[in-house]
């Protein structure tokens, strides 16, 4: 179909463009900050803070005090087990994820995930929000050394889908995603409803935006040799 991009494989980054979690992180780093007599973060706050991993997230939340080493790395463990509660407990799926995820599935497109969530809490939200079915691969932000913005974990995913990177497309909400995808030689799509660390993607950056996850329908296909359409 003329004006559609071919592809094997997709990636998906996971929050702030499957899933909206800011509700959950938030909840979590309340409870890290009563526990440990901080200052709180607002959900606004938190929502910015989102994208490079807890690490960097909660070194976020403690603003000046995170230079206090011994401080991060308590905070860190108190905000993985608060998260470990708190974890799907409020987050959602943005309008249209599950059809959009069934029917590129339908067509015979691979699908992955590559996100800097760690695996303990990746794994149980997918199967929790019922997506787990649909992905053959799965980075977290644990999986290797690297997290996005380095290529290496979109590099991984392509591997895993037996896909070459200039056949598959990553989705993201931030320019984590659009430089970790540039850096791999994959094409990118942003999303303009999630959490982009207060900046606003520009669509001269990465090879289009989304205005909602179906309109990935209209915008890809498989293939040739896959299946026929999606």
């Amino acid at each position: 179909m003329a004006g559609k991009r071919a592809v094997a494989a997709i990636t998906f980054d996971l929050d702030g463009t499957l899933l909206d979690t800011v509700p959950d992180l938030a909840a979590a780093a309340q409870d890290m900050a009563v526990e440990l007599g901080l200052p709180p973060r607002s959900v606004a706050e938190v929502r910015v803070f989102v994208g490079r991993g807890i690490p960097n997230l909660v070194a976020r939340c403690l603003g000046d005090r995170a230079q206090d080493a011994a401080l991060l790395t308590q905070a860190i463990e108190v905000f993985r087990r608060a998260y470990r509660h708190r974890n799907g407990e409020q987050a959602v799926a943005y309008e249209g994820a599950h059809d959009t995820l069934a029917a590129l599935h339908r067509a015979g497109i691979r699908l992955g995930i590559v996100t800097n969530k760690a695996a303990d809490f990746t794994e149980p939200l997918l199967v929790q929000m019922g997506m787990a079915e649909y992905f053959d691969s799965v980075v977290s932000g644990d999986t290797l050394p690297q997290k996005k913005p380095d290529p290496a974990p979109l590099l991984h995913a392509a591997r895993q889908l037996d896909c070459a990177p200039a056949a598959m497309l990553h989705v993201g909400d931030s320019y984590n995603d659009i430089d970790c995808a540039r850096a791999a030689g994959v094409a990118v799509f942003g999303v303009p409803w999630g959490y982009s660390e207060g900046r606003v993607l520009d669509a001269k950056d990465c090879d289009g935006l989304l205005s909602s996850l179906p309109d990935l329908l209209q915008r890809v296909e498989p293939l040739p040799g896959i299946r026929t359409e999606i």
